[in-house]
């Protein structure tokens, strides 16, 4: 299938073979049509999988079709994103759909001059990509005003979500143009992310590419049993081995992620760090710097990596895994993007190991194994190899103080540092005294 064949017009295909985008993705192939038949969608997909050109399309495609023009101070559709570098990373692209026509596309968000961003509305506008508490402080101003917005995309709701934007899409949807078409698109569908789609979607389509939870197929995992304090050690190790291709590496905190990038310019990488306490400008600098090979290891917080879209990136590094389990997945999203081939590498120390369990648990498939072994991590831990009890360590399921043989579980997939694939952990096992969940590995 082409995107002639999803009833796309003439000259916007043309548009997207002149940027060398001719087959559609499962996600744009299954959500398209149904979009430009006027329907809501709830589109389930993983980052990457294309998304911004399966609701973009359809919207240009009528505004092109339908040639009215704004009124002043209005947008005739609106895109909400979590994060400022994943709402331009939107308009970007809308940017380069559009470009020939008649269509104007505007950008606002926080961290930004709003006397522009207003002056940029007072004329109107065909599609405006926004935050939603740069949007909100907008209306307050009554630099906007959304009455005549008859189409509205949230995109990566599940984060819109989990960074506490949902009074202020409560506050906003009242203020759209009814009928209108919506489109919701999430990685992950949590209880209150349906909540948000019967409260804003009329009888929507729902289309589904991943699974909610399952890393994209061409993703090889890995994890590195290490004591928290030997982290930045093995990390350097590891990037050492590919200085020439990008690697993102995720923190957890703001001030964890800029000292370890200052650790690692240290060692001679050519690093940058992009979180909370950065500047936008700052950030934006970092990104473009990432995107043309300039430095090549970008270390990040989860809110500020939101946005990056590197079909580049071959290495995603968790230093810290994320307290979401969810958010793993989004984090791993970053590499194998557009088809390609990556690499997904956890450092775990003790104190990680129930996030490490509940990761697991969400993909629903164990990480294989690439160094280090419980047991040598945990303080005054011995080792295990039938995973008998005692010792508190963590086996899986086992009472305190059990102690029979575990039921050995394959890591799917082949491993990094070329171990065989379908290396074993003990799955079994209880911990003893305290009924400890100590994990234990042949």
């Amino acid at each position: 299938m082409d995107f002639d064949m999803l009833g796309l017009a003439p000259r916007l295909v043309a548009k997207l073979a002149e940027q060398g985008i001719t087959d559609p993705t499962p996600i744009q192939s299954q959500a398209i049509p149904h979009a430009m038949n006027g329907r809501d969608v709830m589109g389930l997909a993983q980052t990457g999988t294309g998304k911004t050109a399966a609701f973009g399309l359809p919207m240009i495609d009528a505004l092109m079709k339908t040639g009215i023009k704004p009124n002043a101070k209005t947008a005739r559709g609106l895109v909400l994103a979590p994060t400022r570098e994943l709402a331009k990373q939107i308009a970007d692209n809308l940017t380069d759909y559009t470009k020939g026509s008649h269509l104007k596309v505007a950008l606002v968000v926080g961290g930004a001059g709003i006397a522009a961003q207003t002056k940029r509305l007072a004329g109107g506008v065909d599609l405006l990509v926004a935050t939603p508490g740069r949007l909100i402080d907008l209306l307050d101003r009554r630099a906007i005003r959304l009455d005549e917005t008859i189409y509205l995309v949230l995109d990566e709701a599940d984060q819109m979500l989990d960074m506490g934007f949902i009074h202020a899409l409560r506050r906003i949807a009242p203020l759209l143009a009814t009928p209108r078409q919506t489109m919701m698109f999430s990685a992950t569908m949590p209880k209150l992310m349906a909540e948000l789609a019967d409260a804003f979607l009329n009888d929507p389509v729902r289309v589904q590419v991943n699974p909610p939870g399952q890393a994209v197929a061409k993703i090889e995992q890995s994890v590195h049993f290490v004591a928290q304090a030997a982290k930045t050690d093995l990390l350097v190790d590891l990037l050492d081995k590919h200085r020439d291709e990008l690697a993102l590496v995720f923190g957890r905190t703001k001030h964890g992620c800029e000292k370890l990038y200052k650790q690692l310019e240290a060692k001679g990488f050519a690093a940058a760090s992009i979180h909370g306490n950065k500047s936008q400008g700052q950030r934006e600098r970092a990104i473009e710097a990432f995107k043309s090979g300039k430095i090549r290891v970008l270390v990040a917080t989860d809110v500020a990596a939101r946005g990056i879209d590197i079909p580049g990136v071959r290495h995603v590094y968790n230093y810290d895994l994320p307290n979401v389990a969810e958010n793993y997945v989004h984090r791993i999203g970053r590499t194998a993007r557009a088809g390609a081939d990556g690499a997904a590498i956890a450092l775990v120390a003790p104190d990680e190991m129930i996030e490490l369990k509940d990761i697991e648990k969400a993909m629903k498939a164990e990480i294989p194994v690439a160094s280090g072994r419980p047991w040598e991590i945990m303080p005054g831990q011995k080792k295990r190899p039938n995973g008998g009890g005692g010792g508190g360590g963590r086996g899986r399921g086992g009472a305190a103080g059990g102690g029979g043989r575990g039921k050995p579980a394959v890591a799917a997939g082949k491993p990094a540092g070329g171990k065989p694939q379908g290396q074993r952990r003990r799955a079994g096992g209880g911990g003893g005294g305290n009924g400890g969940r100590g994990r234990s590995a042949a």
